[in-house]
């Protein structure tokens, strides 16, 4: 089966593919001048990248590979990548896709250093477009992951979190940089109207940060790069936590991965991966219907394969 990542761009236009390998090129460049070690640190962390969703996002909502887009797309990339060096900093995560972090293998303070220098390299390479607003956008978008993840040690350990203030979370810390990452597409495209590709951006982020903790559930490690259940072991209260209703379980007391894939199981039998992926379906069609009439055929048509990608990879 053709990935869904390769469907977008073959459906997408060339524009894609270059676009996608000047971002990769970009990025090798930016960690490399860093100097090591923060270089090896950097370097290692964008090579973990996974399937550069967001550059992609920028790419597509410009409908070329110009500078000013291949700009955004690294610029949004690099956001991600400094916040995944802090996450796994505040998680005390040894592994990142199967990769070890640079929290296991350099410390926290190489991790703080290398997420610092990432989100700094950002807005360095954004500035380069010469466009407030797209700075003011990816600003934004980086206050608000900022904001999701004190929500989230927030509600560290708190079973009874709401879905509307966990969705409020996954608003802020992944959906955000969807929305931002089509804004900057559409901006450095030149044409002066104001973006409207945000809404199918912010939509698809939601049913990705869902989909991506009913992951962390299912599994399995050799395609998660971790143990199922790692969101238990660190206190996370995700969607099919909340929706198994489980709300006198002590996650304090979830201190062995076996503890939490049998949590897993109980989550499993209880209905609510099934009821969470329908709640990310919902935000897929929401998204695809958000996009504008009158767009291209090709440009719609790959859009809504990344909407669709986005659920396919979590089936």
């Amino acid at each position: 089966m053709t990935e869904p990542v390769t469907q977008v761009i073959e459906t997408g236009g060339a524009h894609l593919a270059r676009g996608l390998a000047k971002v990769e090129a970009r990025l090798r460049e930016i960690a490399a001048a860093a100097g090591e070690p923060v270089a090896g640190w950097a370097g290692d962390t964008i090579a973990a990248g996974g399937k550069r969703l967001r550059p992609l996002l920028v790419l597509l909502a410009a409908g070329d590979d110009s500078p000013a887009a291949v700009r955004a797309a690294a610029a949004v990339e690099l956001v991600h990548a400094a916040t995944l060096v802090h996450d796994d900093v505040l998680d005390s995560a040894p592994l990142r896709r199967g990769r070890p972090t640079v929290w296991s293998t350099a410390g926290r303070d190489a991790a703080i250093v290398t997420g610092d220098h990432l989100f700094a390299r950002a807005f360095s390479e954004l500035v380069a477009n010469d466009d407030v607003v797209q700075i003011r956008s990816l600003s934004r978008a980086s206050s608000s992951l900022a904001s999701g993840e004190l929500l989230q040690r927030a509600d560290a350990w708190d079973t009874a979190v709401t879905v509307e203030r966990y969705l409020e979370r996954c608003e802020l810390k992944t959906a955000r940089l969807f929305e931002a990452a089509c804004d900057l597409g559409e901006l450095s495209a030149g044409s002066g109207d104001a973006p409207v590709l945000g809404a199918f951006g912010r939509r698809v982020g939601l049913a990705f940060q869902i989909l991506d903790d009913v992951l962390d559930v299912t599994g399995p490690p050799e395609r998660t790069g971790k143990h199922r259940g790692a969101d238990l072991l660190d206190g996370t209260v995700t969607l099919p936590l909340i929706l198994a209703g489980f709300e006198d379980l002590d996650l304090r007391a979830i201190t062995t991965p076996a503890q939490a894939e049998a949590v897993c199981d109980r989550i499993a039998a209880s209905g609510a991966l099934e009821r969470s992926r329908e709640r990310a379906l919902v935000y897929v069609d929401e998204a695809k219907r958000a996009l504008p009439e009158g767009m291209p055929t090709a440009q719609r048509r790959a859009f809504e394969l990344v909407a669709d990608g986005v659920v396919e990879r979590y089936s």
